[in-house]
């Protein structure tokens, strides 16, 4: 018989905070606005048909679009686009417009905003959506790709930016 043992958030935070995660801004654009967010919590699903999902806070009333717009756009972060990255973690008081304007744009399939030069854009349109605790997961069928060039990665790992060592 298991013992049922309550962990504190703050005690799960701590803990998370060990787990090292690839650095993503999640976007979309549609009727129901523009918007985009600094997202860790991502992951393929499955290749065929190949699908991600994205875990977004669902008690942040601007968090709406991605669910109403149907589509989103999960560009990975390189080492060196961490100006991006805390332009639109929410950290500083800047407009949806002024995030955007912080890097280049384009567009790949579904009309979601793709970072010029991200490590990778998946371009996906919202298949299923599970609401769990504090949180939505939107999976995304992924309708176009981009692979960018082989920068290093921007990691986030023990509630700070980091980068991957070079190889020697």
């Amino acid at each position: 018989m298991l013992k049922k043992i309550d962990v504190a958030p703050q005690t799960y935070r701590d803990a998370m905070a060990r787990f090292a995660g690839a650095v993503h801004v999640v976007t979309t654009d549609g009727d129901a606005g523009r918007r985009g967010t600094t997202a860790i919590a991502a992951c393929s699903v499955s290749d065929s048909p190949p699908t991600v999902l994205v875990c977004l806070n669902r008690e942040n009333p601007r968090n709406e679009p991605f669910l109403l717009n149907g589509k989103f756009a999960l560009n990975t972060l390189s080492a060196g686009q961490r100006p991006v990255a805390d332009a639109f973690s929410g950290l500083h008081p800047l407009s949806m417009e002024e995030r955007f304007a912080r890097a280049e744009w384009d567009r790949i399939e579904t009309g979601a905003p793709a970072l010029v030069g991200a490590l990778a854009v998946f371009d996906c349109e919202v298949v299923d959506v599970k609401d769990i605790a504090t949180h939505r997961i939107l999976f995304g069928r992924v309708k176009g790709i981009r692979v960018g060039e082989g920068d290093q990665p921007l990691i986030y790992f023990h509630r700070a930016y980091r980068e991957l060592a070079s190889k020697p």
